[in-house]
């Protein structure tokens, strides 16, 4: 099982961008999936989580700039976010909590996409 996160990038502030997650491999369920992100000299935070069933949640520094959504069939999780600021650079992760077949419940994270906000 892995993730693959795509969609950052370069973006002045003010501006939007999507980020999207897909999980492949041997899945049985996915079940809560979300995004975090990690500044230089900071620690990892979480940004949007995502149940199945579609209930979202969001930290209070992005709540009324993003929105996180998913799509089951495909296996995917997606950051829409806008009114950018320089405090959103970060690396951006994707977390997913997958059942594999044949195996056991397990988190699981993508490799990371740079988001970086000029001024």
């Amino acid at each position: 099982v892995q993730l693959q996160a795509s969609g950052g990038g370069l973006v002045q502030a003010g501006g939007s961008l999507r980020l999207s997650c897909a999980a492949s491999g041997r899945i049985f369920n996915i079940y809560d999936m979300g995004w975090y992100r990690q500044a230089p000299g900071k620690q990892r935070e979480l940004v949007a989580t995502i149940t199945r069933a579609g209930s979202a949640t969001y930290a209070l520094s992005v709540k009324d700039r993003s929105t996180i959504s998913r799509d089951n069939a495909k296996n995917a999780v997606y950051l829409q976010m806008s009114g950018l600021k320089p405090e959103d650079t970060a690396v951006y992760y994707c977390n997913a909590e997958i059942w594999a077949i044949g195996g056991a419940q397990n988190d699981y994270w993508g490799q990371g996409t740079q988001v970086t906000v000029s001024s």
